[in-house]
């Protein structure tokens, strides 16, 4: 408002005008806000297994793990498997199935694959045992199970000994990996009645459950292993996060 040589304005106008003028400006923003939020929501999908099925803390660690991850973060599917002694459905076979039953529910450019693998491992890849079936999972077959899933962004978590192998055959700035061990060295806590093993209990039970983001989990997770495989005077395993540049934006924890 222009304001002419010697005019007085009445302040109390001022306030009548501007009161509901700023109320305007704030439900706009509000609603503006609100769109962006529904316009960048992404569905996630957990798919976890506990693929050795002799010790029980797989299991117990791919139930918790998963509830942990849907927890955290907006997820529009959880599938859980695992084997026992007697047999199960967590075999190369299965996992593959239901990576790609996952995948054929979401969006393949925006939506994210969360996959979280458990079981003992080498630097051949990952033991699968389901009663008196044996396999094993290599990093190429895992690698050629999610490009098939059509999916751009995803997330994969192997808690098991040497499973660092698997790094170089999925990490890019899509996928982010991340491993309990490097591909030199084992990882601990593997006892058949345990509910998790360190680097699980670490990342998933203690540090996801209050960190915002995937990195400042592991961050916290790999401080928390190192300290007690020096306490009990085990060699670092030296967990690994890789990759997923353009993944850490995505998956922002809920408070």
């Amino acid at each position: 408002m222009k304001k002419c040589p010697g005019e007085i304005v009445n302040p109390r106008w001022i306030s009548r005008i501007g009161a509901p003028l700023i109320a305007l400006v704030l439900t706009v923003a509000s609603s503006v806000s609100t769109v962006h939020a529904v316009e960048d929501a992404r569905k996630m999908s957990v798919v976890s297994f506990g693929l050795f099925g002799d010790q029980g803390v797989f299991r117990r660690e791919a139930t918790g793990a998963a509830q942990v991850v849907a927890g955290r973060f907006e997820s529009a599917s959880i599938n859980v498997q695992y084997n026992s002694k007697k047999g199960g459905g967590a075999t190369i076979e299965g996992l593959a199935m239901s990576l790609q039953a996952a995948a054929n529910g979401m969006d393949a450019d925006n939506d994210i694959l969360f996959l979280i693998l458990t079981s003992h491992g080498s630097r051949a890849g990952l033991a699968v045992k389901a009663g008196r079936l044996v396999q094993m999972l290599t990093p190429s077959k895992l690698a050629y199970m999610l490009a098939r899933t059509g999916m751009r962004y995803k997330v994969v978590v192997i808690s098991a000994c040497y499973s660092g192998v698997f790094i170089p055959r999925l990490a890019n700035p899509d996928t982010l990996v991340i491993t309990a061990a490097d591909a030199d060295h084992p990882s601990f806590g593997c006892r058949d009645k345990a509910k998790w093993t360190y680097f699980g209990n670490a990342f998933f039970n203690i540090a996801l459950r209050q960190a915002r983001s995937l990195k400042d989990a592991f961050v916290v997770a790999r401080s928390l292993v190192k300290k007690r495989e020096v306490r009990e005077r085990f060699e670092p395993s030296n967990p690994i996060m890789a990759g997923g540049e353009n993944v850490h934006p995505l998956l922002i924890a809920r408070p």
